[in-house]
């Protein structure tokens, strides 16, 4: 028991974790903005149809990292236990859940495109552009059903680094490929949004291939495609018990969040064009918020497993305090960064598109804050605990019976602007505070969901 004069090591144990994911993160936020910036020299019409086509990669990025994180809740724990065996046994499984997702995203990619952006606009010229970017980004799907399992893994044990090497490498060269295929360096040719698909899907091969090579150099978590085919029915329970509401609750998010882009998508270029801009800035401001709910969790499913129940709840209050401010400093980002995008937009975007965007800045400005508490609590803290059904029910209610048909109503119906849809829209991360901070305040989350003598009577 620690004394209380005694100085917690919460605070440097989360900030070894929290740099490398931060850092992570920073890297992947900043091919997204890449993207814009040199698709900026494309045209309007490139950044809207690579945002909208970009979204059924955030939806199965969403099925990956719930997946990831869902297996992270039992990984976590039984590395506190230091039970690797069974930490291989729900990699398997977790990989048998993410090919399955990845091989129908890849056919419906390579074979109805175009119906796919028919979902999120009936601009002719969108649904060309970006039906061509998601067929190219097919074999990107494909890596990413490995990649981000594997990876989700490695963090849980505390291997944090490793992940952001592997993710630097393939950001780094995802900006380069970028480059060469949209404005043709190098002697290949101009491909514009198909050269940004492309760049993407080389950079996710490599990232795979390293995958292989930090493999083969690990003792304790191997890439091993045979797990898929190992059978632990307590295990397996487990994973679809605690694992599956948390891919659910993150496609319910996601999806609901692509939503949101068909409310924008149908209401012009210009509120698409801002749209697409304000979400690249976000995403810088959210960086550390998501970075803190991703080491919390680790490090409160550790300490769980190991049977500290006390600290991970003295850990969670203090996680907490340092998401408020991880806030706070999010906010800060996209009100300082305003002025600079708003100088930069000014060279393709229409005077309409311009307005909207300045306006969708200062909503982000705050937004930030109920997507950092939320998300660290809801995707952090809870999860930690094995409490994964919360979120999910959370999410369902305040947002698709609460902000989508809102959204919808105040677009379609009333009429309404662009920024007073927007704005309603932004309202629904608030509605979940009163939820989630007394679920948090509540401490039922905090559980052990390890079990002993998984493979007794096994052979090996």
């Amino acid at each position: 028991m620690m004394q209380k004069n005694e100085r917690s090591p919460f605070y440097g144990q989360i900030f070894r974790l929290v740099a490398p994911i931060v850092l992570q993160n920073l890297l992947s936020a900043a091919v997204s903005s890449a993207d814009v910036v040199m698709l900026n020299f494309v045209g309007q019409s490139a950044i809207s149809a690579v945002s909208l086509a970009s979204q059924y990669a955030s939806v199965l990025f969403m099925v990956f990292y719930g997946l990831g994180t869902g297996a992270t809740m039992l990984c976590a724990q039984y590395f506190g236990k230091k039970d690797f065996r069974a930490i291989e046994v729900v990699q398997g499984i977790a990989m048998r859940f993410s090919l399955s997702f990845s091989l129908i995203f890849a056919l419906l990619a390579l074979t109805v495109p175009q119906y796919m952006m028919l979902v999120f606009t009936n601009d002719a010229e969108l649904i060309a552009l970006g039906a061509g970017y998601i067929r190219i980004l097919s074999v990107c799907y494909l890596c990413w059903g490995v990649t981000e399992v594997y990876i989700s893994i490695l963090r849980s044990v505390g291997r944090v680094a490793v992940g952001t090497v592997l993710n630097s490498v393939a950001v780094g060269l995802n900006v380069l490929l970028n480059a060469v295929f949209i404005f043709g360096w190098l002697g290949a040719p101009k491909l514009g949004v198909n050269g940004v698909a492309l760049a993407t899907s080389l950079s996710r091969l490599v990232e795979l291939g390293l995958c292989f090579v930090v493999s083969a150099r690990s003792k304790e978590v191997k890439l091993k495609f045979s797990a898929i085919f190992v059978r632990n029915k307590a295990l397996f329970t487990d994973f679809v018990k605690l694992s599956l509401p948390a891919l659910a609750n993150d496609v319910v998010w996601g999806l609901a969040f692509s939503v949101y882009s068909v409310i924008i998508g149908h209401l012009g270029n210009d509120a698409v064009a801002a749209n697409s801009l304000a979400t690249v800035v976000r995403s810088f401001g959210t960086i550390l918020c998501f970075g803190l709910a991703s080491a919390g969790g680790v490090l409160l499913g550790q300490k769980i497993g190991e049977g500290r129940l006390e600290e991970a709840r003295a850990d969670g209050r203090r996680l907490l305090w340092l998401t408020v401010a991880s806030g706070a400093v999010g906010g800060a980002i996209v009100l300082i960064a305003r002025p600079f995008v708003m100088m930069y937009a000014q060279a393709n975007f229409t005077k309409e598109a311009l307005g909207y965007l300045g306006v969708m800045l200062l909503i982000n400005s705050y937004y930030i804050m109920g997507c950092a508490i939320n998300t660290t609590l809801i995707a952090g803290a809870f999860r930690a605990g094995g409490d994964s059904r919360f979120g999910l029910i959370c999410d369902v209610i305040t947002m698709w019976v609460y902000a989508v048909p809102l959204g919808f109503f105040a677009a379609f119906v009333l009429k309404l602007p662009v920024l007073w849809v927007y704005f309603l829209l932004c309202t629904d991360e608030f509605v979940k505070w009163p939820w989630v901070l007394r679920h948090y305040a509540s401490g039922k989350w905090i559980k052990n969901i390890t079990r002993d003598n998984l493979f007794a009577g096994e052979k090996g």
